[in-house]
C-alpha cells in the first residue's frame, strides 16, 4: 500500500492541534463532497484520502501510531509484539523448532519467524510466510447532514464510498451528532482480511421554525387580540401536517401550550414520539377605526 502523508492530505503541519485537524478536515470535505462534485473521481479520491486522514489524524492514539509507524500505524502493536518475539527466539536458537506466537492466531517457528516479520515491515526475506497474517482494513469516516423534517422520518438514502453506491437506510429519531457503523464498507483488509468500517455521523441542519431538544419540538405561533380574549380553535403546522390547535379566552402573552405526541420520534422505538411545546404570541393591532377606538374605550371604562 503506497504511503499517504495525511498531514500533506489536510494541509496541516505535523505540530497542528486537535482543533487545526477539524477545521481543516471540515473545510476540504465541504469542497470535494461527492454530492458537490458529481461524477468526478478526482473529488472522489480526493474526499477518501480527506476522510482517512482526519480518522487517523483526529484520534490522538491513532495519530500518535500514525507518527512513530507511517504507513502501518495499524499494525504498530504487532509490530512491537513481532520485535520482543524475535528477540526471545535470538535466546533460544540452536535449541531446535521452537514455536512462537504471533498475538494473532497464529503460530511461527524458529525458521519462518523472520519472515512473518518482514512480511509486514519490509526487507528481503523469503515469501513463505506472506499473507498468512490477516488485518482488517482501515475504517472510514464521514458525515451526512439531514433536515428536520429527513431526520424525522425513517427513509433511505444513497451515498458514494469508495467509488460504489450504498444504499443505507436512516431510522427516524436520529440525533445531530449521533454516529452509526456499516460493517464492512471501509478500506479492504490486508491479506485477505475483513474489510474496515464506515461510520457516518449525521449533521441535523437548524430548521427556522421548529427547533428540537430530545425528543421535544418547541415553536411559536401568532393569535390576533381578539383571539386571546374571545378564545377559539385554528390551525397550526407541524412537521408532519396541520392539526387543530384550541385558544383558550384570555389568553396571556407567551402562555405556552404543550401537545403531546406531536414532537419527534424517538429513536427505534415505533409509534412513540415527544411532545410539540407551542409559545403564544399575542399580536396587537397596529391601526383602530374610529369604532374600534370607541368600543375600546367603552371597555376601558367598565373596568376602572
Amino acid at each position: 500500500m503506497a504511503y499517504i502523508d495525511y498531514y500533506n492530505v489536510l494541509g496541516i503541519s505535523k505540530s497542528a492541534t486537535t482543533d487545526e485537524v477539524k477545521k481543516a478536515y471540515r473545510k476540504l470535505a465541504r469542497k470535494h463532497h461527492p454530492d458537490l462534485n458529481p461524477n468526478n473521481k478526482d473529488a472522489e479520491r480526493k474526499f477518501q484520502e480527506i476522510n482517512e486522514a482526519n480518522e487517523v489524524l483526529g484520534d490522538p492514539e491513532k495519530r500518535k501510531k500514525y507518527d512513530k509507524y507511517g504507513k502501518d500505524w495499524k499494525h504498530g502493536e504487532e509490530f512491537e509484539k513481532a520485535q520482543r518475539a524475535q528477540q526471545s527466539q535470538q535466546q533460544y536458537q540452536g535449541q531446535g523448532s521452537q514455536s512462537y506466537y504471533s498475538g494473532t492466531g497464529e503460530e511461527f517457528g524458529g525458521d519462518d519467524f523472520s519472515d512473518f516479520f518482514h512480511s509486514m515491515f519490509g526487507g528481503g526475506f523469503s515469501q513463505q510466510s506472506r499473507g498468512r497474517t490477516r488485518f482488517k482494513g482501515q475504517d472510514y469516516n464521514a458525515e451526512l447532514e439531514l433536515t428536520l423534517l429527513q431526520a424525522m422520518q425513517t427513509h433511505q438514502q444513497t451515498l458514494t464510498i469508495n467509488g460504489k453506491n450504498v444504499r443505507i437506510t436512516i431510522p427516524a429519531g436520529v440525533s445531530d451528532g449521533q454516529k452509526i457503523r456499516l460493517k464492512g464498507y471501509g478500506q479492504p483488509g490486508v491479506n485477505n482480511g475483513p474489510s474496515g468500517d464506515l461510520y457516518i455521523t449525521f449533521k441535523i441542519a437548524e430548521d427556522p421554525v421548529f427547533k428540537r431538544k430530545g425528543h421535544d419540538l418547541y415553536k411559536q405561533i401568532e393569535i390576533d387580540l381578539y383571539t386571546a380574549i374571545l378564545g377559539g380553535e385554528i390551525m397550526i403546522g407541524t412537521l408532519t401536517g396541520k392539526v387543530k390547535f384550541p385558544v383558550k379566552q384570555n389568553t396571556q402573552q407567551d402562555t405556552i401550550v404543550r401537545l403531546r405526541g406531536k414532537g419527534f420520534p424517538i429513536y427505534k422505538k415505533d409509534g412513540q414520539f415527544g411532545d410539540l411545546y407551542v409559545t403564544v404570541k399575542v399580536k396587537l393591532p397596529e391601526k383602530l377605526t374610529d369604532k374600534e377606538k370607541e368600543l375600546f374605550t367603552e371597555l376601558s371604562n367598565l373596568n376602572k
